[in-house]
């Protein structure tokens, strides 16, 4: 029989999981695994685990929010031949689920992880620590892994990015040099992320034509308003979801994303905290992980 390790986030969710516990391992088993389940135990347990464990399985399933994700992730890319990985968000937001075409319900996406198709996926190395969907910085960037856990299930991502765009007296800017595969740019930005998604805090359409296995990342950089003309065509292509090839919302793809700052600069990695370095190395890691998706 082969083996699957199971690890989830108990906290997930307001702990959304623990009422569905039973029935996902349920439907792990039948359909002819033999499950091992492990629940987190604090940050970072997830990526501990992954890789202390992972490499013993024929399979690791993942449940919880796109952190829990994302640190599985992270343990199972130093292993030399991982598991194919599937996931059960459980989260708030569970950003990274809506490209995978999971079904709704919990015991749903474990028949999924289960027996679902296996597909290669980039993922992010920033700085060489992993990211699965999205690094960012500027614009009230700080908000989700500062706030409390309820906050996080009422706002968005980038809904803190539009209450900041029309309240551009108290935004800061950072002076910074970024480069990428075809060029350079220079200036002030009060926004930026490399991401590999269709949706960033529930906002679907602003990086259109994602493929998650193409190594690229898509890039959307802000520049800071100086007028407010300006300011009206930021607000006006973040609410239409139509990002522009320049002025003050530019989209790109890349490969990979050097960004260099005058002072320390935050960043945000699937949404939680991922340092505020002067030089940002950011380069896809292409077809990295093996996940299991839905239809």
């Amino acid at each position: 029989m082969k083996k699957l390790l199971f690890i989830f986030n108990p906290l997930a969710g307001k702990g959304a999981i623990r009422g569905h516990l039973i029935g996902i391992l349920d439907t792990l088993t039948k359909a002819g695994w033999l499950v091992t389940a492990y629940p987190t135990q604090s940050k970072a347990d997830a990526t501990r685990i992954a890789a202390e464990l992972g490499s013993q399985y024929d399979r690791v399933v993942c449940s919880g929010g796109d952190g829990t994700l994302s640190e599985t992730i992270a343990g199972l890319r130093g292993l030399d031949c991982p598991p194919p990985l599937g996931y059960l968000p459980a989260g708030t937001t569970n950003d990274f689920s809506k490209n995978m075409h999971l079904p709704k319900t919990l015991e749903e996406a474990a028949h999924v992880a289960a027996t679902g198709p296996v597909r290669k996926c980039d993922i992010g190395l920033f700085n060489q620590t992993s990211f699965i969907y999205v690094a960012a910085f500027g614009a009230f960037t700080d908000v989700p892994y500062s706030t409390p856990q309820e906050f996080k299930s009422i706002f968005g991502h980038l809904a803190y990015l539009l209450e900041g765009v029309t309240r551009l007296p108290s935004l800061k800017s950072y002076s910074l040099n970024i480069s990428y595969d075809e060029g350079t740019l220079d200036g002030d930005f009060i926004y930026g992320m490399a991401s590999n998604t269709i949706s960033v805090g529930g906002f679907r359409g602003l990086t259109p034509e994602v493929k998650l296995d193409d190594g690229l990342f898509e890039v959307l950089l802000i520049r800071r308003p100086k007028t407010l003309a300006q300011l009206h065509n930021i607000v006006s292509a973040l609410l239409q979801q139509k990002p522009t090839a320049g002025g003050e919302v530019i989209a790109l793809r890349t490969t990979r994303l050097q960004v260099t700052a005058q002072e320390p600069l935050l960043w945000t990695l699937d949404g939680e905290f991922g340092g505020d370095p002067l030089v940002a190395q950011i380069e896809n890691h292409h077809q990295a992980i093996e996940l299991v998706w839905g239809e």
